[in-house]
């Protein structure tokens, strides 16, 4: 006979679960006392899921093998649940198009929202910035590398970092477990209605490097860039997530200092 407890307890899915920001979301769910269901491509590939697998000592997590274009795959997942957060996004990694992953986030959420429409559910989007902070998969999260590419000195990401600037207008920075906590706060507000962006900190590409140079005296990290505007051009404004009573836990000098740590232990920077 189910407990009281076991029938008052909530159930959420994570759709996509392998990820960075997915797989914390989980670990967050799991600690508020949520039944957690997750998807994956592939179940057996303990590379891509042992991070999932000890998740689940921390209470009830159940993972299905599902292919994102199979639309059935998703009924047993699905099911029963309150909450559904939708992580995962098709896109082909062989593509040379560096706008493909974004373009298709975007075009996943047009679809997203004429769905809802269509069919009277109750959507809310969350636009999250550039992400780091400590990941629990084995490999280093591209953004992460790519926020971070200052310190680590990889030239082909800091080039990239720079056309993140030139595109977006400025390099927003968010602590990976404030997103999280921003998916969960805005899925359980009743208030909450439409998107919402999740930036705590917006820099540019000079300003970043000389706050790392200065914070970071260990490590040779370049501050002379000619070819970059000097101040952020764009402010990415989480305004409307703020007036809702959402709250940033990390600000930038914390975030910066859990990812340096991180790399640390993944032995990309000397301790």
């Amino acid at each position: 006979m189910a407990s009281i407890e076991q029938i008052g307890k909530k159930k959420a899915c994570v759709i996509g679960g392998t990820g960075f920001v997915a797989s914390l979301l989980i670990k967050q769910l799991l600690e508020k006392g949520y039944a957690v269901n997750t998807t994956v491509r592939d179940p057996d590939n303990l590379k891509k899921t042992s991070h999932l697998v000890a998740l689940q000592s921390l209470g009830e997590l159940n993972i299905f093998k599902a292919e994102l274009t199979v639309e059935e795959d998703f009924d047993a997942p699905i099911v029963g649940c309150e909450l559904v957060f939708q992580l995962a996004t098709p896109v082909n990694f062989a593509s040379q198009d560096p706008e493909g992953y974004p373009s298709s986030k975007t075009l996943a959420e047009k679809a997203a929202w004429k769905f809802a429409e269509e069919n009277d559910i109750d959507l809310i989007t969350v636009i999250p910035t550039l992400t780091i902070g400590p990941s629990l998969t084995l490999d280093i999260p591209a953004s992460v590398g790519l926020a971070m590419s200052l310190i680590t000195g990889d030239e082909f990401l800091i080039d990239s970092l720079k056309g993140l600037q030139f595109l977006s207008g400025s390099i927003s920075i968010t602590h990976v477990e404030d997103i999280c906590r921003a998916h969960i706060f805005v899925a359980e507000k009743e208030s909450a209605s439409g998107r919402y962006i999740c930036c705590a900190h917006n820099t540019s590409v000079p300003e970043l490097a000389k706050f790392l140079s200065k914070r970071y005296l260990q490590y040779k990290i370049p501050t002379e860039f000619d070819d970059c505007p000097a101040k952020a051009k764009l402010i990415i404004s989480s305004e409307k997530l703020i007036k809702e009573g959402f709250s940033f836990n990390y600000g930038i000098d914390e975030t910066l200092d859990q990812t340096v740590e991180y790399l640390k232990t993944k032995g990309v920077l000397n301790k």
